[in-house]
């Protein structure tokens, strides 16, 4: 495996670069100044928002690329390179029938916030770690005339692949449905994905797929995974992630991203 002429690497956040606690290992920010010098460009890809991405990377926010949202926006030194958004009347149509599911949160993903209509203080408290920037509403269909929205987020506290998938299945000629966690399933254009978002930056930068590195543990990162040459899956990865892969690294907790950033410096020190 050559690794010398690797050029952008990418990362899912939860489940990949952040590890069990949340966080985002000191030696990450080390290797992130050695990538610098040798001109290694670093993507955060995740289906979490803009914010809370760039909270767990706030040392480095401005010197890399974010993909919020599953790919519904990129962004770079807070500018947006991409905002891939809904036809706001498909989602209010779309609301009343997502409301009918059991036990399952609706949250409505913005360019710059996220709006929720539960007053479930259990469910507020969790969501916050992915959605710090948010805004309580008393009914979701009034927002996406005014907001423009990027993603629907779906939670159930049990299995998003048991409880939401079977009610949202009848959609999936219309939207992009991807469980994108055990509780989470999110809803998007058909053509907004961290797959498309990759090839974008790819085509922006005049980097190939040859010159690109992937990680990601979940079912939202099989597009991305399929865009790079040397795509990782986490060992605590979906089998569905493991099967696209083309390489396997050591789980979330036990540095298995960093390993392999190692790896990366070491080629392009020799």
């Amino acid at each position: 495996m050559d690794l010398s002429n690797v050029k952008m690497i990418v990362s899912d956040m939860d489940g990949t670069l952040l590890n069990s606690e949340e966080e985002v290992s000191p030696l990450f920010f080390d290797q992130f100044e050695k990538l610098k010098a040798h001109k290694i460009h670093f993507v955060a890809a995740s289906g979490r928002q803009y914010n809370s991405i760039a909270q767990k990377l706030y040392p480095i926010k401005d010197q890399i690329t974010i993909v919020g949202e599953n790919g519904g926006v990129i962004k770079k030194e807070n500018k947006t390179l991409l905002l891939q958004t809904f036809d706001p009347q498909k989602v209010v149509e779309l609301i009343p029938v997502l409301r009918k599911i059991k036990n399952t949160f609706i949250i409505l993903c913005g360019e710059h916030k996220a709006f929720i209509e539960t007053k479930n203080q259990r469910f507020i408290d969790m969501f916050q770690e992915y959605y710090s920037a948010h805004e309580l509403v008393q009914d979701l269909t009034t927002i996406p005339n005014h907001n423009p929205i990027i993603k629907i987020a779906l939670y159930h506290s049990e299995s998003s692949e048991k409880f939401i998938y079977p009610s949202v299945k009848q959609f999936e000629d219309v939207f992009l449905l991807k469980i994108s966690g055990k509780n989470w399933l999110d809803i998007s254009n058909l053509n907004s994905n961290k797959g498309t978002a990759i090839k974008f930056l790819q085509e922006k930068m005049n980097i190939t797929p040859e010159q690109t590195m992937v990680f990601g543990d979940y079912l939202n990162d099989l597009e991305m995974l399929e865009a790079a040459t040397f795509s990782f899956a986490m060992k605590n990865a979906h089998e569905e992630v493991k099967k696209t892969a083309r390489f396997m690294t050591e789980n979330n907790s036990n540095l298995g991203v960093e390993k392999i950033i190692e790896q990366v410096l070491k080629a392009h020190t020799n």
